[in-house]
């Protein structure tokens, strides 16, 4: 007789809308993954990434066994070798580092598991204990969350679904429908009932397609056009002055600031018309409940954190805060704040105050020899939920890095990735439908559950086994080192969270009560307990304590030889590098392609479907041509991110983009990118 099961789960891959799962499992064998409709932001429906999760479980190329290389690195030669071998291995490697400097040992990791215990809890207990460096996790939002806490107090904001009742969204910097489909559900509801919607982007996405206005800036330019729309506001008097002097600071200094922006000056900045800024501020400031969708796009250029500053104080004007339908939301992750102490276990550390890698350089501190300034050179690197020789930018200097024989690395991975390749020990990770774990989400304020549905394949482990395993190599003796999983995920969050761990095992999701309206009154996490318009925090640390627009690091026209601005957005069907080796996404997807509006393709006589060689001074990239008015002129779009493995010349668009980092938070500038494009003849 067939035994069928349903288990409740969680989506743990890096996206605001962490929907809740329910996996049905037939003796044994998970046969299908659906959305939970009782969980309202979820509401039955996933996306077509997640929906095909069990394929990505079974898939015939998973890992499922300790393997060793045996040939050059970088070549994907492995042998298979049992468990006993391979922890013995990285222990015993990994204290013999130790014993002179555990600082020479770099954990990488970031959101291929994005839980609480999977990607934060016995890992970093485990690398505390061992005094290894620290990992500055500043890939993907670090901008964008530095600008919220300078503004609002931290990565806090609107309830997402209170969109459904605004009247005016603005989509800032997000093709929602690819990235945010839960989002998209409830702007689609507003529009229903006569919102406005307007999609500001460099890109024509799909979600500026079913958008009423698209206004496609240069991109980096952002900023600028929030200014313009605050100097409209002012002069118009479209603010709310009771809001602004109750609950705000610094708007003095604001206004000064905004004044030098009139929609003339921003209309040549970025590019659009003058009347297209205009349009949207006599919108912005004539209409209650005005909501902002913000996404993290946006601050991937050097000034991305003074462009989420400049839009995370248009609410605090017009006093849009007031409504629960308006407000701006880039993330709400720290709305029900974890218990992190608890889970990752600082104090390990004693005494020690080891050094910080920032994630974003990864390319650059692996070429780094000791030295007083840097401090020990890294010899050993534990990567685990990420793939850093695809994603990290400027990958030919990363891959670099990792094909230095004198440097021990470890992977924990699912698939064969492209960091794979470079691994010393390759260990066999669980998928989601195998492990236990707790989730926030960055795009509502519910706590999930994961649940595991299967027995692990093969002879896969939890992240937070094989870190067990390790640590008792290791002789790690702290009592803390034998917290199994499902402990761990009590541990996640404290009584005052209001998260009842009884309600996650009985429904797979619980929804602590918060405020409808925020910052109706205030209220705000800043020092001050109000919206600073000037931050004095920055301007303690040297930075400009105001927002204003700051160049790319490599601005659009600055260059004759690379003529063209590339932005490298998530091409739809893949999630990162993740799901890139789905063969039916990937057949969804097509090939890796890059988007040049008509007119720059016909300069460069080129057409749809030729092999070209976009290039700059970092490296250079083949793929496919896509002649298409997505792409704005002087713009284009490298669809990203493939493993270099399956490039055309294998590379992928990252080989293009920069170390550089951000106006504040030390973030990434992938969209801060100059690149020229030539067509190559066939068969090259």
């Amino acid at each position: 007789m067939t035994q069928t099961l349903t288990v409740r789960g969680a989506c743990p891959h890096d996206c605001p809308d962490t929907c809740a799962l329910l996996t049905t499992v037939e003796d044994g064998r998970a046969i299908k993954v659906q959305g939970n409709p009782a969980h309202p932001h979820t509401d039955g429906v996933l996306c077509a990434k997640v929906s095909r999760y069990t394929e990505r479980t079974y898939h015939p190329d998973r890992l499922l066994h300790p393997m060793k290389r045996v040939g050059p690195k970088g070549s994907g030669q492995f042998t298979r070798i049992s468990w006993d071998e391979a922890l013995d291995t990285v222990a015993s490697r990994l204290g013999a580092i130790a014993a002179r400097n555990p600082q020479a040992i770099q954990p990488y990791s970031y959101a291929g598991t994005m839980g609480l215990v999977q990607g934060e809890s016995m890992d970093r207990r485990f690398f505390h204990q061992l005094g290894a460096s620290l990992l500055d996790r500043t890939i993907c939002a670090s901008a964008g969350g530095e600008a919220l806490t300078q503004t609002i107090g931290g990565k806090l904001g609107m309830r997402v679904e209170f969109f459904a009742e605004a009247k005016l969204i603005l989509i800032w910097g997000s093709n929602s429908i690819g990235s945010n489909l839960h989002f998209w559900r409830y702007a689609m509801a507003a529009k229903r009932a006569g919102a406005r919607l307007v999609c500001i982007d460099p890109r024509k996405t799909e979600t500026a397609d079913k958008c009423h206005e698209h206004i496609a800036l240069l991109p980096g330019t952002d900023a600028a056009l929030a200014l313009a729309v605050m100097h409209e506001l002012i002069v118009h008097n479209w603010l709310d002055q009771d809001y602004l002097d109750s609950y705000t600071t610094g708007f003095d200094k604001l206004r000064e600031r905004a004044m030098l922006w009139n929609p003339e000056r921003a209309a040549a900045v970025c590019g659009v018309p003058v009347e297209q800024i205009r349009r949207l501020a006599h919108d912005y400031g004539t209409t209650p409940g005005a909501a902002i969708r913000l996404n993290y796009g946006m601050q991937r250029v050097h000034g991305g954190g003074n462009a989420v500053r400049a839009v995370a104080c248009l609410p605090a004007l017009t006093g849009a805060w007031r409504h629960r339908a308006g407000g701006v939301l880039l993330s709400t992750s720290a709305t029900v704040p974890a218990d992190r102490a608890s889970l990752q276990r600082p104090d390990l550390l004693g005494q020690r105050r080891p050094r910080t890698i920032n994630m974003s350089t990864i390319g650059q501190d692996l070429l780094q020899p000791s030295s007083p300034r840097f401090g020990p050179q890294i010899e050993a690197l534990v990567v685990y939920n990420s793939n850093p020789v695809a994603v990290a930018p400027q990958s030919a200097q990363v891959v670099q890095g990792f094909a230095r024989d004198d440097l021990f690395t470890v992977v924990l991975e699912h698939f064969q990735t492209d960091t794979a390749d470079y691994a010393d020990i390759l260990l066999p990770a669980t998928t989601q439908l195998e492990h236990w774990d707790i989730h926030l989400s960055y795009g509502h304020t519910d706590v999930l559950l994961n649940r595991p549905a299967i027995a692990p394949m093969g002879e896969a482990r939890s992240n937070t086994q094989i870190f067990r395993n390790l640590a008792a190599r290791m002789g790690f003796s702290d009592p803390c080192f034998a917290d199994d999983d499902e402990a761990l995920c009590r541990q996640a969050f404290g009584p005052p969270s209001g998260v009842d761990f009884d309600t996650l095992l009985r429904d797979g999701f619980a929804r602590p009560a918060v405020p409808e309206a925020p910052f109706a009154q205030g209220g705000f996490a800043t020092p001050s307990g109000k919206c600073e318009f000037f931050s004095q925090r920055l301007a303690d640390q040297g930075l400009d304590g105001l927002p204003d627009h700051v160049p790319n690091h490599e601005a659009a026209g600055s260059s004759n030889a690379y003529p063209l601005a590339m932005i490298s957005p998530p091409a739809r069907n893949f999630l990162n590098s993740s799901f890139v080796n789905v063969t039916s996404l990937r057949t969804i997807e097509g090939e890796p392609l890059l988007e040049m509006h008509p007119t720059d393709a016909a300069a460069r006589h080129i057409a749809s479907g030729q092999v070209v060689r976009v290039f700059n001074d970092r490296g250079s990239y083949h793929c496919k041509a896509e002649v298409s008015e997505r792409a704005r002129p002087g713009v284009v779009n490298g669809l990203g991110i493939w493993w270099r493995k399956m490039g055309l010349n294998g590379t992928n668009v990252n080989e293009l983009t920069s170390q550089a980092l951000t106006d504040m938070g030390r973030g990434p500038t992938f969209y801060d990118c100059l690149v020229q494009v030539e067509s190559l003849p066939c068969g090259e």
